[in-house]
């Protein structure tokens, strides 16, 4: 199933769609760039690869695993009801991305998740490099939570799959440096979270990376009011704040970097904070 599914199909798609936002993100930009693109592209592929490994060999198989033999256990909700199939599937997918919105909270409020998730903040810029940009061990750990997950909502293996080439694509796409047509942002942001919203996330103020979690659907934001688009792209300053040192951030101190003592995050804000009242280009 993984291989006629996933591989067959998701790995093309989102390796067309790389390609695409890559293309895209060169010719127009939405934030300016403060650091060397080729050096960070090198940077961040290599960081990448043993959690994309893991995410092939690990990750998905276990996800797998466990929606298959909970087809047999019959455990979480979709078991609790009986509607049309294609409603079941709607239902699991939602629930999906509403535990991921969880996680990615969590990630944030639990210090020994932020050390592992502190490597994909402490990017200085903000392209769809930096989607890829997580730590191996960030992807051990999310074994556990997002397999509970899977069970809680008794999501099928096919289900399981379609999410998770969603979640890889919208991945992508938010964290690109594309910048959209403002009218079409603004339209889309409505349902999905764009590059305008998730780069507020990266900003080095607190209450602005405390904000806009939710990872496809953007409304898990509205929702637990956790949403901010007041902020001009220019305005934005990636990263973290004690890790604002470019030599400090190489391959081999970013893989390292879960191990050793977390500094503390120096508060910064910006001056005129609260100026513009919308999402704005």
């Amino acid at each position: 199933m993984i291989k006629s599914t996933f591989d067959s199909y998701g790995t093309p798609i989102l390796i067309g769609l790389f390609i695409i936002l890559f293309i895209l993100e060169t010719n127009f930009q939405l934030r300016k760039r403060v650091q060397n693109r080729w050096k960070r592209i090198v940077i961040n592929l290599i960081v990448s690869i043993p959690a994309f490994v893991l995410l092939r060999l690990l990750f998905i198989p276990a996800m797998i695993w466990l929606s298959v033999k909970n087809q047999q256990w019959q455990f979480g909700l979709n078991y609790l009801y009986s509607l049309p199939p294609w409603i079941e599937c709607v239902v699991a997918f939602v629930l999906l991305d509403y535990s991921n919105y969880i996680w990615h909270i969590l990630l944030h409020k639990l210090p020994f998740m932020w050390r592992f998730h502190l490597v994909h903040h402490t990017d200085l810029d903000l392209d769809i490099t930096t989607a890829f940009r997580f730590h191996f061990g960030e992807m051990i750990a999310s074994v556990f939570f997002r397999g509970t997950a899977v069970i809680l909502i008794g999501a099928s293996p096919t289900i399981v799959l379609i999410y998770e080439i969603a979640f890889e694509a919208a991945t992508q796409f938010h964290h690109s440096n594309t910048k959209l047509p403002f009218w079409l942002e603004k339209i889309l942001n409505i349902l999905i979270v764009t590059p305008r919203m998730h780069g507020i996330h990266h900003s080095m103020i607190t209450k602005e990376t405390d904000s806009n979690y939710s990872i496809i659907f953007s409304f898990w934001d509205r929702i637990h009011k956790t949403v901010r688009l007041n902020i001009h792209q220019n305005e934005i300053v990636t990263g973290v704040p004690a890790y604002a040192d470019e030599k400090e951030l190489t391959i081999g101190n970013l893989l390292k970097l879960p191990f050793k003592a977390v500094r503390k995050w120096k508060e910064v804000d910006r001056p005129n904070d609260g100026n513009y009242n919308r999402l704005r280009n």
